[in-house]
């Protein structure tokens, strides 16, 4: 029996079997099965799997945002528009064959912007270039789903299957779940929370299928079974994602209304290059970038070329590293002007975190 017909008859028996207390433990053990599988179908014995010809494109600049859609929906219009890069357009599918990249230069930061073939439904399954497109949307900062707005619910579903398929997770934050394997001791659960729907008999069904019997387990919320499958399977990409609703031209004013309302969607027109500015202010949002602003000694702040840094590297050790591998070697102290001190100036060590359009002055050892 083949992987793929594996992972039908697993999800033929999830389907028929009721969701109840009694079965959840069953039910945690088939995700778990069905989990390995899909890591296998990604993974295939033998190695190879590359991202193959074309898609593998170098990163460059600050942050990397991939254009994932099905084909016609604009992406490669959407492109043109913002960074001026080719990316051959026309009014049949499956144009753009390869990764093509872009800049755009956004508050001094350097973002490049990856039109990504068009996807279709099965490529987690491993149909047309599907595999190859995710893989390179598994590297980026943020993804803009691009949709028809005339038919954006069906391919929404089906593109948000496909990513989750491959281990992407939109817009999620990372499970608070803390697994600790160990030696001996069974298998241990601690709840910080009142409630959960994980319950001690269906956490041991799910570790059992991964062959771990000793673990200590502490859940910070009310995780889920596929929260916590995620936290065992250890490849999960967490990304942010803005769904980029195209075409607007074609919807009435009262539709654009209700569009506004949707959480993570920006309506736009590539077309006729309507809403950009919201666009692009939503992916500075969602990006969490932050400028900081050089002050040499006895000089004035250059406004002009701020140095980005990224949400998980904040720290004035992190902003030394980005203006020079060598530059903390040499780090005593530095002076910090703006929202992350309590003094204009103020003296900080190199593992003060530093926020958005901070004015930093390293001062060196003697």
């Amino acid at each position: 029996m083949s992987t793929l017909e594996k992972i039908a008859q697993i999800e033929a028996e999830m389907a028929r079997t009721q969701r109840n207390k009694a079965t959840m433990g069953h039910l945690g053990l088939l995700k778990a099965k069905l989990a390995k599988l899909r890591r296998e179908l990604l993974t295939p014995k033998g190695g190879g799997g590359g991202t193959g010809e074309g898609f593998d494109v170098a990163k460059t600049g600050d942050a990397r945002i991939g254009f994932v859609g099905f084909p016609s929906v604009g992406k490669s219009t959407l492109l043109n528009t913002l960074a001026g890069v080719y990316s051959e357009v026309a009014a049949y599918e499956f144009t753009t064959l390869t990764t093509v990249p872009g800049v755009i230069k956004y508050k001094g930061a350097k973002i490049q912007l990856l039109d990504l073939p068009g996807i279709i439904e099965g490529a987690k399954d491993g149909k047309g270039r599907g595999r190859q497109v995710i893989a390179v949307a598994r590297t980026c900062s943020l993804i803009f789903i691009v949709l028809d707005v005339l038919k954006p619910l069906l391919h929404k579903k089906i593109i948000e299957r496909e990513l989750e398929g491959f281990g992407i997770r939109l817009n999620k934050d990372v499970p608070q779940i803390t697994l600790r394997k160990k030696d001996k001791g069974g298998v241990n659960l601690q709840c910080l929370v009142p409630q959960t729907e994980l319950d001690l008999e269906t956490v041991k069904a799910i570790l059992s299928e991964y062959k771990i019997h000793n673990a200590d387990v502490v859940l910070k919320y009310d995780a889920s079974q596929d929260d916590f499958i995620d936290v065992i399977e250890g490849n999960r990409i967490y990304i942010p994602c803005i769904y980029v609703l195209n075409k607007i031209d074609q919807i009435s004013i009262e539709e654009l209304d209700i569009i506004y309302k949707v959480p993570h969607c920006v309506p736009i027109s590539a077309h006729h290059r309507w809403n950009f500015d919201d666009l692009l202010e939503k992916a500075w949002e969602y990006l969490k970038l932050i400028r900081i602003y050089t002050k040499p000694k006895g000089q004035l702040p250059d406004y002009e070329a701020p140095v980005i840094l990224t949400r998980d590297h904040l720290t004035v050790e992190d902003f030394c590293d980005k203006v020079h591998r060598t530059l903390i070697k040499e780090f005593k102290c530095a002076l910090v002007w703006g929202s992350s001190v309590k003094h204009n100036p103020q003296k900080v060590g190199k593992e003060h975190v530093l926020c958005d359009e901070d004015v930093v002055q390293i001062v060196k050892r003697v």
